[in-house]
């Protein structure tokens, strides 16, 4: 058990990482009125997990080690439903409702589609 936990927790460190690390990238970029950060980041976690999800069902028949590392812990570290969570509220709270509804709208169907396109890359094998 200790070994999975270890795996769980190196992934999530790693994703964690990658997380700040393209968020700041964006918002850097782009600005931040509008967190266009935390939208990229699950954007990019739901098309990676659809990824592994296919690879490992169907191509690389991952073992329990692979898929606690990749998908617990590295999708798990990199996504981020609670910072999507306050940054929804922290729009509404600043009076911009349309943004918000966009955001809660856009992040759905953003992840989705990531996820079934993913899914659609692993099996094509493109990546």
């Amino acid at each position: 058990m200790f070994k999975q936990w270890v795996l769980v927790a190196a992934g999530s460190a790693l994703g964690g990482v990658a997380r700040v690390a393209l968020s700041a990238g964006i918002y850097r970029r782009w600005g931040t009125s509008f967190p266009w950060g935390t939208l990229a980041v699950n954007g990019a976690g739901c098309f990676f997990i659809g990824l592994l999800f296919t690879w490992a069902e169907e191509r690389l028949r991952l073992g329990t080690a692979g898929r606690l590392f990749l998908m617990a812990g590295f999708c798990g570290g990199f996504t981020t439903f609670s910072t999507y969570a306050l940054e929804t509220v922290q729009l509404f709270k600043s009076g911009a409702t349309f943004p918000a509804l966009v955001y809660v709208v856009g992040s759905s169907a953003l992840g989705l589609a990531a996820f079934i396109a993913g899914s659609f890359m692993g099996r094509l094998a493109i990546l």
